[in-house]
């Protein structure tokens, strides 16, 4: 049964939305009782999934509440070509071997979000792979290059010289046609992806078929104030582990709170607009913050890890205490240089990675910042504290 409450349409066609093509064509639709087929294609660029990536992943769940046809592609052949859409260079390809390995656990990852027992999902190479040179030829000759080097992107590229590789002209062909292939009524994507999805309208209309109608989220930022992006390391993943989440959500610039509250939650918009006005009335923004970290464990973790997450913020970020549960680690050997120490713990993920960790003080003895790479700590019998950043901790004796 589908929901037609207009109030919750138009929720979903304006939370976090920029722009809907066609919104009118659209809205009658949803209103009409029709059970619609609503697709969101995710590349495996990266192991894990991102809140940046939960924007229209929570969109797609909410098509869903409403009794919708929810369609979910795991690009693995497309992930392999490579979108540069967001990007202001080549995305250089990746092995098939690596996005095997990246897309493994995305089915599981995306259903922390969606309801996977009422969810359709495809690997796109499933049609891509059977694609010939023909076919692939009058799918392009819908497309002129002109439209292709329009963009932002391409263009400033262009003009400062950089490559454009002919296979990134091919990308949106391949995204258009995976709406082909399901016969998508409705793209959801981020706004980076314009192009892209009105690739699928085109391909769609060639193809003899009805143009998806296409619903653009807003893009979110990551912990340092620019696009959220597995490439530059800024994200808050999924699967990241309660305190993680809960300690990268407080580092957040104060000017994203509500943007957050509207795009990768679901607190009720009254309630978000209440929070609102008592930041602007010049309530600490770090006590909605703080309201918001938690909101966003609880809907990956529950309520009980998001409360000790929260509890463990609080004493050892904010009143810098130590946490109760440091665990004991015996070591047969005495003398440690503290790069080997930190990747023997699985710290770090490597030496160089150890080494910076050092020289930007990230890495306290005793509670002393330690900023020299080749220092060696001594054990002994008496623990030694040994801490990484604001929330990892270890007690070291000899064996």
């Amino acid at each position: 049964m589908v929901n037609t409450n207009p109030k919750l349409i138009d929720e979903l066609l304006t939370r976090g939305v920029n722009e809907v093509i066609v919104k009118e064509k659209l809205r009658e639709k949803l209103l009409s009782g029709q059970i619609l087929r609503v697709k969101l294609g995710i590349d495996p660029t990266s192991t894990k999934i991102h809140l940046g990536r939960s924007v229209p992943l929570l969109k797609l769940r909410d098509f869903q509440e409403l009794g919708h046809q929810a369609i979910f592609i795991v690009g693995d052949f497309t992930g392999v070509i490579g979108d540069t859409s967001d990007k202001e260079s080549e995305r250089p390809m990746l092995t098939l071997e690596q996005v095997e390995k990246n897309m493994k656990e995305y089915f599981n990852q995306a259903g922390k979000i969606l309801d996977l027992e009422r969810c359709e999902f495809h690997y796109n190479s499933e049609w891509l792979d059977k694609l010939g040179y023909r076919e692939i030829a009058t799918q392009a000759d819908q497309f002129s290059v002109a439209e292709f080097i329009a963009r932002d992107n391409i263009r400033r590229r262009l003009e400062a010289g950089s490559r454009v590789s002919l296979r990134e002209v091919l990308y949106p062909l391949m995204q258009g046609y995976d709406s082909v292939a399901v016969r998508s009524q409705v793209e959801l994507g981020g706004t980076d992806q314009r192009f892209n999805l009105l690739a699928g309208r085109t391909l769609q209309t060639y193809y003899g078929q009805e143009p998806q109608d296409i619903i653009m989220t807003e893009l979110i930022e990551g912990t340092d104030g620019r696009k959220m992006s597995s490439s530059w390391g800024n994200t808050i993943n999924l699967v990241d582990d309660p305190q993680t989440m809960y300690a990268k959500a407080m580092g957040l610039q104060d000017s994203l709170i509500i943007k957050y509250f509207l795009l990768i939650t679901r607190v009720p918009l009254k309630e978000v607009k209440e929070y609102e006005v008592a930041l602007k009335k010049g309530v600490n923004p770090r006590d909605i913050k703080m309201v918001l970290a938690k909101t966003i464990v609880t809907m990956y973790h529950g309520v009980a890890a998001a409360t000790t997450a929260e509890n463990y913020f609080i004493t050892v970020v904010q009143q810098k205490n130590l946490p109760e549960d440091i665990p004991l680690i015996a070591l047969a050997s005495t003398t440690w240089p503290l790069i080997d120490l930190l990747v023997h713990l699985k710290a770090v993920p490597s030496r160089s990675e150890a080494r910076r960790l050092i020289e930007q003080g990230g890495i306290k003895v005793n509670g002393e910042v330690i900023t020299d790479s080749t220092a060696t700590v001594e054990l002994s019998s008496e623990p030694l504290l040994l801490q990484k950043g604001k929330k990892q901790f270890w007690r070291l004796v000899v064996s």
